[in-house]
């Protein structure tokens, strides 16, 4: 299964936190599954570390790539059909990045990992 991860599963995950669901964690600990992080979350990171919001061991620039390579996760960029459809999607949910994600999800054929319940509105395979 090939899956793109939220921002949020990939944290937990790193972190172990009990919050990642069985289903998640059994999901990226299953080597088969091709896993996928997108530059949109790269940025999302970014805003929230340089805001004291998400304090990390490293600046993202260092921490993100150096666990993205351990985590054996494929970086995913943002193209202009994936903001194009982004733009057009329902406005069921407001914040952009989780937006991307979807749009992202849709274009390329991915199941997305999230615990956001607002993406269940979406034409898009949520797991959790």
């Amino acid at each position: 299964m090939n899956l793109l991860l939220d921002t949020h599963a990939f944290l937990w995950w790193i972190t172990d936190a009990p919050k990642l669901s069985k289903t998640a964690r059994e999901l990226m600990g299953n080597g088969q599954n091709i896993l996928y992080w997108s530059a949109a979350s790269s940025w999302e990171v970014s805003i929230k570390y340089a805001l004291g919001r998400l304090p990390l061991p490293e600046i993202p620039e260092i921490f993100l790539p150096s666990e993205l390579s351990q985590n054996r996760i494929e970086s995913l960029p943002v193209i202009d059909a994936h903001a194009f459809r982004a733009g057009h999607l329902p406005r069921y949910h407001r914040d952009p990045f989780d937006r991307m994600l979807i749009a992202q999800a849709q274009v390329e054929s991915l199941a997305l990992l999230s615990n956001d319940q607002k993406l269940g509105f979406y034409d898009v395979d949520v797991r959790w």
